[in-house]
């Protein structure tokens, strides 16, 4: 039996090898994911000559070179009597909006227009969506931006149902991708609409000119800078890939100079007075000064008649540039406190559609190098810019703007955003009182219990899993790891409203009573697991749901954990190939994409798992899933254990009947591996189905006494004297506690202020007398570790070493630290922290609680120097 398990593990192993080459030449063919493109995109004249502008305008035969501001190409047919007729036009959605997606980024989009306004083409370019990747098919996005197409840029195009009445015409989304496509819907519009009012297909855009409020008083420089009236824009080394220094790679102050104070202010009265001599009605001024940097703002291969091509403002969907006509010199600097600058501007914008009213941004435009490969990136640094209340009559004007796209999906699904959140309440709420239904229960009659728990699983497979597309996964956890760390995003955690409410309960859930209630209980693809094994039994298979034997199933169940940290480490290196092998969850296919919209090795992979799981209970859950191992080791501090009493320990009831085998022989329950099932709670109070309680049962009734109820310690109140327990059974080990009690000696009379103190030093300090006496060897290798990982920080700290290199320092100093304490300091905590419930550790208890307590020291460290802006990008 114990071979034939082995043989399943190894051909599990094969087959999902197998999996991930097909998958990798399943992935391969896609060719839009982080595609790259040419490193002078954004600045080439000759943008067709880049990228296909014909596959997005179908019958031009030439184009254009960029023109306009923003720009655009313009697409031509064949000559009529020697002359291109003009048939429409193709822009760049980056020339024009940055709007990300669900990753953060934006999806590089390719758009053909004619001349009247009508969509005639979409292309994806690039895209960062992991989504797109390895859940929904790349092609479901190309249909979505089909729908685009014949549809004219004046329509008023939302995600969702048409509505004719408000004159909405609406585009079916992508199921499971929500966020993308009302991201993409924004990019498809405001580019559409930037274009057709340069060209004078939809009516520009008017925004009411400002109306200054004069005080007439000069203002310092420090009274501007409070005032919100002169902004900086600074630009550091490290942002464009060089190496992190002292000095900025450019910083620029700017301001408007149209407001009488402002300007009088910053140019004195005279200089006002001669710039506004030189302002024709309508037209716009502001100032730029570098103060400080090595880089150009004006840029070294400025030609007379050429463009200002490094700086731009922006308001809405409009940019401005400049060129040589619009600039004027700027001498000085009249702000009492103003800085000294080595490079200054007056530039003006001749737009109407520009109001000082109105929110806008500087824009200094340049390029990124990536350091380890290279590869030039263009990239955009802007500044934004508004004038005060107090500077305005009337203040501020009110502004409606589109909604973030993850604000947009929590409105348009209140309702179901509701229903789902008060599911999560009401299924922790009956969680809780769990004793009061495990003493309605019996073992022949578990129904109070498994109602709710059936209702569970069937609203978790149904409305959850394949209604919501909610499934919890492995690559959520690497992206919160990573975004703790680098780059803490909430937009990216908000736009799935259903994920974001479910990691809320997942997380309060297992520090409050382990990993057991969401794997066990909420988990779609545990809950189908689970529910596949039920429908077997009945269906006559239970001869054959043979439970895997103990010895092998406790080596197998460290397979999950070998998976999660393997992730884990791929995911420092290259998030993209562990978002890949993260195809160990066959969430995806089963619930998000289907397997009918999959190649066929992951349809196999589904089928395989749920397959076994007729005759083995849950078997991806206990061997396989690093998303249960990842919640399986913070589940080692829940607060809130399942209940066991002394007699458990000789009795192996609740061991026999556990279907996650997470009952050890001396009758200690495994909370990282309990999906409870609540089985073992029904018996601790069944006077018929506990053997120590039947025996007792049986007693009282022979002798005559009362049947007295069963008190919170799991045996019947002794209103009459209770017979002497066997001492085998009460010397042997306690049950209630996952391993043996172990109290520090230095803790033992601790209280107060120096409790906490002993407190600190117990997680910060993990040498120990009681090491130094048996592994001294490894204590003083340890001060050197210690040492070097505290370099490390240092060196972080300014700017000597990348992220990387201080992630892999302090897993080094992790893993020697669970060594050094395994040596002296051999003990953790059970249940909440403010206890003194101390126990032996064993060597996945201290893995656990020094991956997650450094986790979170090194979490904060990180936040710190980036506070602090020492941690180079």
């Amino acid at each position: 039996m114990q071979l034939q398990h082995y043989r399943f593990a190894a051909l599990l192993a094969a087959f999902f090898l197998a999996l991930l080459l097909s998958g990798g030449r399943v992935h391969a063919a896609g060719g839009a994911y982080e595609a790259e493109l040419p490193a002078d995109l954004a600045t080439a004249k000759d943008m067709c000559a880049l990228l296909p502008c014909a596959a997005v305008f179908p019958g031009a035969k030439s184009f254009s070179e960029r023109i306009g501001s923003p720009p655009y190409v313009e697409a031509y047919g064949d000559p009529i009597a020697g002359k291109k007729p003009l048939l429409g036009y193709v822009m760049l959605s980056t020339d024009i909006t940055d709007t990300p997606a669900y990753s953060g980024k934006p999806v590089v989009t390719l758009i053909g227009m004619d001349i009247k306004g009508r969509f005639v083409g979409v292309k994806v370019l690039k895209h960062s969506e992991p989504i797109l990747l390895l859940g929904i098919p790349e092609s479901a996005l190309l249909k979505f931006n089909d729908q685009y197409l014949g549809k004219s840029v004046a329509d008023k195009i939302e995600v969702g149902q048409s509505r004719p009445d408000e004159g909405v015409l609406g585009v079916d989304a992508i199921s499971g991708a929500t966020v993308t496509v009302i991201a993409q819907n924004q990019v498809m519009m405001t580019s559409g609409t930037a274009v057709a009012r340069q060209v004078g297909i939809l009516a520009p855009t008017v925004r009411e000119p400002a109306k200054y409020l004069e005080r007439g008083k000069p203002l310092s420089w420090a009274e501007l800078v409070k005032l919100g009236a002169v902004q900086r824009l600074l630009v550091k080394p490290e942002q464009v890939g060089l190496e992190r220094s002292g000095e900025p790679f450019i910083e620029l102050w700017f301001g408007d100079l149209n407001h009488p104070d402002l300007a009088r202010s910053l140019l004195g009265e005279l200089g006002r007075s001669n710039l506004q001599g030189q302002l024709k009605p309508g037209e716009h001024a502001l100032f730029v000064v570098r103060t400080g940097g090595v880089e150009s703002f004006k840029g070294s291969g400025f030609v007379r008649g050429g463009i200002y091509d490094r700086v731009q403002v922006k308001q809405g969907a409009d940019s401005f540039t400049f060129r040589d006509l619009d600039y004027l010199n700027l001498y000085g600097l009249e702000a009492a406190g103003a800085p000294a600058f080595n490079e200054s501007a007056i530039f003006v914008i001749r737009s109407k559609a520009f109001s000082a009213s109105y929110p806008w941004k500087l824009a200094f435009l340049g390029n990124r190098v990536d350091r380890a490969t290279g590869t030039r990136s263009f990239t955009v640094f802007d500044a934004n810019y508004w004038l005060s209340d107090e500077l305005l009559q009337g203040g501020r004007p009110v502004i409606e703007e589109a909604a973030a796209p993850w604000v947009q999906v929590w409105k348009t699904r209140a309702i179901e955003i509701a229903l789902f959140a008060l599911l999560l309440v009401a299924v922790t709420v009956v969680y809780a009182f769990r004793e009061a239904l495990t003493r309605r229960s019996t073992h022949k009659n578990k129904w109070p219990v498994n109602a709710f728990k059936y209702s569970a699983w069937a609203i978790s497979i149904v409305f959850v899993g394949f209604g919501a597309m909610a499934q919890p996964s492995i690559t959520q956890v690497l992206t919160w790891f990573h975004s703790l760390l680098f780059n803490w995003t909430w937009s990216l955690f908000l736009s799935d409203p259903f994920i974001f409410l479910f990691w809320i309960f997942i997380i309060l859930t297992v520090f409050l009573f382990g990993r057991g209630l969401f794997c066990g209980w909420m988990c779609p693809f545990g809950s189908l697991s689970e529910a596949i094994f039920k429908i077997g039994r009945k269906l006559g298979l239970k001869r054959w749901q043979k439970p895997v034997p103990q010895a092998v199933h406790d080596r197998l169940k460290w397979l999950k954990y070998a998976i999660f940290f393997a992730l884990l480490a791929v995911s420092m290196f290259d998030m993209g190939l562990a978002e890949k092998l993260s195809e160990v969850e066959p969430f995806k296919t089963t619930f998000l994409v289907g397997v009918t919209n999959r190649a066929w090795p992951y349809g196999l992979f589904v089928a395989a798992i749920l397959g076994v799981s007729l005759f083995i209970e849950r078997p991806y859950c206990k061997y396989i899933c690093p998303l249960g191992a990842s919640l399986a080791m913070p589940s080692t501090f829940r607060w809130f254990g399942l209940k066991r009493k002394q007699d458990c320990n000789s009795c192996k009831a609740c061991a026999v009947g556990c279907g996650a085998q997470a009952i050890d022989a001396d009758g200690r329950i495994d909370h990282r591996e309990c999906l409870h099932c609540l089985d073992c709670m029904v018996l601790y109070t069944d006077a018929k189905g506990c053997p120590p309680l039947s025996k007792e049962r049986k007693r009282r009734e022979r002798d005559g006494l009362e049947i007295t109820p069963i008190g919170r310690d799991g045996y019947f109140i002794p209103i009459h004297p209770m017979p002497a327990m066997n001492p085998k059974v009460a010397n042997g080990p306690d049950p209630r506690m996952p391993t043996d009690p172990a109290t520090p000696p230095h803790k033992a009379d601790a209280t107060g202020i120096r409790w906490l103190w002993l407190e600190l030093v117990d997680h910060l300090w993990p040498w120990s007398a009681e090491g130094w006496k048996t592994q001294r060897g490894l204590q003083i290798a340890g001060f050197s570790l210690a040492i070097a990982a505290s370099l490390a920080w240092v060196l972080a700290g300014t700017g000597r070493l990348s992220a990387s290199a201080i992630i892999g320092w302090w897993f080094g100093w992790s893993v020697y630290e669970v060594l050094i304490r395994l040596a002296g300091k051999r003990y953790v905590k059970d249940g909440p922290w403010w206890q003194g419930n101390y126990r032996r550790a064993s060597v996945m208890d201290m893995l656990s609680y020094v991956g997650f307590k450094n986790l979170l020291i090194g979490a904060a460290l990180f936040l710190t120097l980036k506070a602090l802006g020492l941690v180079p990008a």
